[in-house]
């Protein structure tokens, strides 16, 4: 008689990953839920199961110079354009320092309309290897008198030119009144947001905001004070987002925020919330005045030109109906 194989509980699976070195994932696409075993964290230096467990972990933690070959590189494998998902790339450790993996991965399941239901995955740790090569392929011990004796001149120009490259950045997408996001960088996150909740079938939403008679304001107490209720108005939505959220000054008295992974119910109790705290703040100001919002969700295949003009219908539509309203669009 053939010999019966025990079964394995669930406790004997977990024990069983916790002493496996790789990264071994599991990633449910219709919850978007993404189980890692002890082993990925430890490699990057978390502690075990001390990180969000959905694809927005995995994909804060690439480099970002490799991010966009990645991204490439997982869509070719889930459109069917190439036949194995197999790709090395650098991680950021907890220490933000980059470590070389090797990020291998199958589908093990799809749903009737033929997208991604389940996928199954291991981030093997390669980064001895890597370096090993990278310093193999030059001519080390030849370079070795030049860097030392530009090391400390490289190193000064460096800091300065990290330090010119970070304040040009920052002013470049964000907006000098109120530090939030500009239009410009704002647009650039919506594109990325928008692909990724395609890639990912996860939902998104899109607020934009208006204040009410803003005009007036300026009008009868001047620019300063209308600049002080922006600023005031964006320290609102500063202090009442998360950490993946995006809220930018869109122009003008208009703002706009991004909610990934928010569906459109939720976001529309964001925004009532938004709405009551803006008032409350301009109240503060001595200013009768407050906020209209729309708010809409991304629908399958939308374009952002389209997520963008719905969210402007739905915002007209709570001024017309008499404004300090919150609007949903469908």
């Amino acid at each position: 008689m053939a010999e019966q194989i025990p079964d394995f509980d669930p406790a004997a699976i977990e024990a069983l990953l916790t002493v496996i070195r790789d990264g071994v994932w599991f990633w449910h696409a219709d919850t978007g839920y993404v189980y890692r075993c002890p082993g990925w964290y430890t490699m990057l230096g978390y502690d075990p199961h001390s990180l969000e467990n959905t694809v927005f972990t995995w994909e804060k933690v690439i480099h970002p110079d490799d991010y966009q070959r990645v991204m490439e590189h997982f869509e070719q494998y889930v459109k069917g354009e190439i036949a194995a998902y197999s790709i090395e790339y650098r991680c950021m450790t907890k220490t933000d320092k980059p470590l070389w993996i090797k990020d291998t991965a199958i589908i093990i399941d799809r749903t009737a309309d033929g997208n991604v239901s389940r996928m199954i995955g291991a981030h093997q740790n390669i980064d001895a290897y890597k370096r090993l090569s990278d310093i193999s392929s030059r001519e080390k011990h030849s370079l070795e008198d030049i860097i030392e004796a530009r090391t400390l001149e490289l190193s000064q120009l460096n800091k300065q030119l990290e330090e010119h490259v970070r304040k040009s950045e920052y002013y470049a997408m964000t907006d000098f009144l109120t530090s939030l996001s500009n239009r410009y960088s704002f647009e650039q996150k919506l594109s990325n947001e928008i692909a990724r909740s395609h890639r990912f079938q996860q939902p998104l939403s899109l607020m934009v905001l208006d204040l009410d008679n803003f005009k007036s304001i300026n009008d009868k107490y001047g620019h300063p004070k209308g600049d002080e209720v922006l600023v005031a108005v964006g320290d609102v939505l500063a202090q009442n987002i998360r950490q993946i959220d995006i809220a930018a000054r869109w122009g003008g008295d208009e703002f706009a925020m991004l909610l990934p992974n928010t569906p459109l119910q939720q976001a529309v109790e964001v925004a009532e919330k938004l709405r009551l705290a803006i008032k409350s703040k301009l109240e503060q100001l001595q200013l009768t005045s407050s906020a209209s919002f729309g708010v809409v969700e991304l629908l399958q295949g939308e374009s952002q030109t389209d997520f963008v003009r719905r969210a402007d219908m739905a915002l007209y539509q709570s001024k017309n109906d008499g404004r300090n309203k919150v609007s949903a669009g469908h």
